[in-house]
């Protein structure tokens, strides 16, 4: 920690001289001494000081003003107040006024260090905190998407390159890693900004009825199609339509996109008439698109057609230096949200947050930041308020799969259950931090159960 330069205000002189020795020998820092508050100030003028330990009452310029003047020229300024008296009203109002503490006379040197020692330490928090804070409004922050890693400018560059042309874009990302931000940055920086943006999840709806909501219907054209209606391509004319899990659409419905992608014209199921539409397509998936064509689980041509801008995301766990950024960037936003006065996050509890490994990504760090805020009752996040997960850690699983020799596939269960259980069992939440299809662990769960 960094040596303070202190000065001390009293206007006894043998005090004076006491605190300062004291101040130097048990605690190593610069000191200088003025004896009232018009000398302190002439001090302030000429010279730097990190903290201001002063006496409440003195002739002239009481402590009081003293703090009045400092806060309103360096508002970063420590200062501790010194009273005799140990008035409880004169030290609430000078909290109230941006005074670090208190302490009273007679002064106990070994508290007055303790206390000096807490205020630094508090004041190089919140410096750090509001240092992360201004990186994140002001340098590393792009329509929502924070990150001040090499990879995240990277993808920060390709945005900004993309965004005014009309060229499909495709995303490629494990859930989580903010692959609709990417979307929605591309669409409200292009010229269509003002026209709709529209995201599908391709995988959140039954198969059978994805063709009828991209499409659209006549009335008759199945059963419960009671009347026409315009799919998602006719909605979003003009502006951006955003596909979310690409890789999960039937091979009949890949041909239909095919053929809007091509023609620009689309046609809806149980119509012989085509309307044309004015759309851009952007793509995202979680899976390797080029290996499921290879395979044939992906149409070729739809494949290339898609594969015009792609764009890679990086998971969490691959730039690390972004979690800071994204965990403050979150606290500010939750804290707005539930009107509590958090202002940072201590050191233990960031620790933790770089150490997890974090298979759900930002969305799980966002979710981590939102629960410990509200778990909190303290101005700091404390490791206490952070999931259980992340205070425990997730190797103890595999320790005890080496020590009672488990088979992989046996660990692999115990972990799907183990996620199952810490999301309530919402399948689609566990599959998001899993990195599957919700289908995968339906299939778990008949095979654990016959």
């Amino acid at each position: 920690m960094e040596t303070l330069k202190i000065l001390v205000v009293d206007d006894e002189a043998p005090l004076r001289e006491m605190l300062r020795k004291a101040l130097v020998q048990m605690g190593g820092y610069t000191v200088d001494m003025a004896q009232n508050g018009q000398e302190a100030l002439g001090k302030f003028e000429k010279d730097v000081f990190d903290l201001v330990l002063t006496d409440v009452k003195m002739p002239e310029m009481d402590g009081i003003e003293l703090l009045k003047l400092i806060k309103g020229t360096r508002p970063d300024v420590m200062v501790i107040l010194m009273t005799a008296f140990g008035s409880i009203e004169t030290a609430v109002e000078a909290m109230k006024m941006g005074a670090t503490d208190y302490i009273t006379k007679p002064v106990n040197l070994d508290e007055l260090i303790l206390h000096i020692a807490r205020a630094q330490k508090e004041n190089l928090l919140l410096r750090e905190n509001q240092l992360l804070r201004l990186e994140v409004k002001k340098k590393f922050e792009f329509s929502n998407i924070v990150g001040k890693s090499k990879k995240m400018q990277e993808v920060f560059s390709l945005i900004e390159k993309v965004a005014p042309s009309n060229s499909t874009v495709i995303i490629y990302g494990g859930s989580g890693t903010g692959k609709e931000l990417v979307a929605k940055a591309i669409h409200y920086n292009s010229p269509r900004a003002n026209q709709p943006f529209i995201p599908f999840n391709c995988g959140a709806i039954p198969e059978t009825l994805v063709e009828s909501i991209l499409f659209g219907h006549t009335k008759g054209a199945f059963t419960g199609a009671i009347q026409a209606k315009r799919g998602l391509f006719e909605e979003a004319h003009g502006g951006t339509l955003f596909l979310d899990e690409i890789s999960v659409v039937l091979p009949s419905v890949q041909v239909k996109l095919l053929r809007v992608l091509q023609e620009k014209e689309v046609m809806r199921v149980g119509s012989t008439e085509r309307t044309k539409i004015d759309v851009r397509v952007i793509a995202a998936t979680n899976e390797d698109l080029e290996s499921n064509m290879k395979q044939g689980r992906f149409r070729e041509d739809l494949f290339y057609r898609l594969h015009v801008f792609p764009i890679f995301l990086p998971s969490l766990r691959d730039r690390k230096e972004d979690i800071p950024l994204l965990a403050y960037h979150f606290l500010d936003r939750s804290t707005k949200e539930t009107l509590k006065q958090i202002k940072g996050i201590s050191k233990e509890a960031m620790n933790l947050l770089l150490e997890y490994e974090w298979p759900g990504n930002v969305r799980e760090l966002e979710h981590a930041i939102e629960g410990a805020v509200i778990m909190s009752d303290q101005e700091t996040l404390i490791p206490q308020d952070l999931p259980k997960t992340l205070r425990e850690g997730s190797s103890d699983l595999i320790k005890k799969g080496l020590k009672e020799r488990k088979s992989l596939e046996a660990i692999k269960g115990e972990y799907i259950r183990e996620i199952l259980k810490e999301t309530g069992g919402n399948k689609k939440v566990a599959a998001e931090l899993l990195k599957v299809n919700p289908r995968t662990l339906y299939r778990f769960e008949k095979k654990a159960s016959s």
